[in-house]
This record gives C-alpha cells, structure tokens and sequence, in this order.
C-alpha cells in the first residue's frame, strides 16, 4: 500500500483523453492506495462552486466521491486554475481540503506538501497577480458576479497568461532554491512535494546540515504520472504505465 501524489491535471471537457486517462487512474492505482493527494490544478479552472452541475465537473466529482467510498482518503489542494474550489466541491468529491502549505506524514516522514507556486519567487509579476486574486475581497466581487461572465473573464486571463509566459525567461517561471530552503527551514522538515512547473524530477539539497529531497510531479498533457510512497521511499510513476 502506497500513498499517491498527483498534480497539473488540467481536466477539461477539450482534452477527453485525460479525462478518461485520470478516470482509468482512479479505477486503477488510485484504488490500491492508502490515501491520494492531489496538489492543485486537478481541472483547467474552476470558476465557483455553482458550476458543480456541469456535466463534465459532475463526472469528475462522482468518479472521485466513488473512489472515496472505496475507502481511500482524498485530500485536494488548490492550485493557481482551481483555487475558487470550496466546501461545496470538497463535499461533492468526498475530499479534505487543505491549506497551502501543509505538513502531513507521509510512510512515516513528515512531508512539506505544496501546489508549488508561490516558490516561484523570481517570477514578482506572477507573484503580484496571486496575492491580489487570493485576497477575500477579490474572491467575494468575483464570485458575485454571474457565471458566464466569471467563465468569459477567467478565459481572457488564461489567454493573456499564457501570451506573458512566452514572453519570459524559463528560469523565473521555476521554483527559486532560497525558497524551498526557507519553507524547509521554517516547517523542519526534510522532504518536499509540489506540482506547478510540470518539470518532474527528485532533487536532493542540504537543510541545516541534514539530507533533504524536493519531488516535483508531473503534468497531465500528453500523458499521466504520479508519485508514490511507501516505507521504502517513494517513485514518480507514468500513467498508464511503459511497456516493453
């Protein structure tokens, strides 16, 4: 029995192979884990809550709810599409929702779990635009507004990002290494998960003298992947797994 990590999903009704990869995935893996956490950006956004009858988010919902029933534990942290996503979403998926950061055990290790933007600390415009959309009162005027005009708003900035990205340098849109020391400093700990840059990879870095570990998971675009751990250590995994 393992625990599984998953993050950069990006589901949405336009990329029906993910969706029904992620599906297969829940059936599959997902289903012999102890647990699954899944670290932000599981859908390509989320406009609010009352988008929950949306056939393609209520299948999302139901397939996660059916998992959870199974006995496996959901916990689910926002990322920087899905971070609208409440209590009434949590409930719908029979999920825990946590805060970013979180420390969790994890096979015995205490665990800095993260979606992994905010140690992108280079990237100060990114890091502007988050702090003012995370503030309660951006949140509140947001959701106030009708559905279909928060959907068209938030398909304008996701255009308009992605023009900003090709306009800068790789490296700042990548984790910065004095923040990833300083959350693993302040939390004490010595192992760190997130998603967010889609560069998965396991990095090992020295904390107050002692070995330490930084796993970034894998996006979900052209195929699945997912970290798994155990007593043993833990394993980023491809989804559906190589075969020979």
């Amino acid at each position: 029995m393992a625990t599984l990590f998953i993050s950069d999903l990006h589901l949405c009704p336009s990329r029906p192979r993910i969706g029904r990869l992620f599906l297969d995935f829940l059936a599959g893996p997902a289903r012999q884990a102890d647990a699954l956490y899944i670290l932000g950006d599981l859908f390509e956004y989320w406009a609010g809550d009352d988008d929950l009858d949306d056939p393609f988010n209520a299948g999302i919902c139901a397939a996660l709810r059916t998992l959870a029933d199974s006995g496996v534990a959901l916990s689910f942290m926002t990322g920087n599409r899905d971070f609208l996503a409440g209590e009434a979403f949590a409930r719908t998926a029979g999920l825990k929702l946590l805060p970013d950061p979180t420390l969790a055990e994890v096979a015995g290790t205490i665990t800095l779990l993260m979606h992994g933007d905010t140690l992108c600390t280079d990237d100060a415009a990114y890091q502007s635009f988050r702090a003012e959309v995370r503030s309660p009162e951006w949140r509140q005027a947001f959701l106030a507004l009708p559905l279909s005009q928060r959907k068209a708003q938030i398909e304008a900035l996701r255009r308009e990002s992605e023009a900003q990205k090709r306009l800068k340098p790789p490296d700042i849109m990548d984790v910065n290494a004095d923040a990833v020391l300083q959350g693993l400093t302040f939390h004490r700990c010595h192992r760190l998960i997130h998603g967010h840059t889609h560069r998965p990879a396991r990095h090992t870095l020295d904390v107050a003298g002692c070995p330490a570990e930084r796993w970034v998971l894998p996006d979900w675009y052209e195929n699945g992947g997912y970290l798994a751990c155990n007593a043993a250590g833990c394993q980023l995994l491809n989804w559906p797994a190589a075969t020979a």
